[in-house]
């Protein structure tokens, strides 16, 4: 559950610097303005994932990827592919560690047919949900 609420909250300040960004729109339109010292410092520190896959679509067992990156996340730190199963998210066989950059590929086949909702875990981060429809 924290780590729903780590990412959360490091979508939510993504999301209120870039309204930020727009200027003197946001702040007459009544949207909040970004938080501010310490607590903006601590969000933006977090361990935070992204992740996309290289098809939408695939064939059952046909090989895809999912690449993304690792922000705040040591060099070496191993990340775990996850697919949603039922109310679960099952840790899969498709594991590695990020390069120095803090990027990651991951080899992904998948049987079970129809959509799969994936996700990136690791260093204390979770990715938001990738959907790949499997035929």
């Amino acid at each position: 559950m924290d780590r729903f609420r780590r990412a959360s909250a490091a979508a939510l300040l993504t999301a209120v610097v870039l309204a930020g960004a727009v200027g003197g729109a946001a702040a007459s339109s009544g949207v909040p303005a970004p938080p501010s010292g310490e607590r903006a410092q601590d969000l933006a520190s977090r361990p935070a994932l992204s992740a996309y896959a290289t098809a939408r679509t695939v064939a059952a067992w046909e090989e895809f990827r999912i690449h993304g990156s690792a922000r705040n996340v040591g060099s070496g730190t191993p990340v775990t592919l996850q697919q949603r199963q039922g109310k679960r998210w099952v840790s899969l066989p498709a594991t590695m560690r990020t390069a120095g950059s803090g990027e990651y590929s991951l080899r992904v086949k998948l049987g079970m047919k129809g959509e799969n909702a994936l996700r990136i875990v690791g260093g204390g981060a979770v990715s938001p949900v990738v959907r790949t429809i499997v035929n």
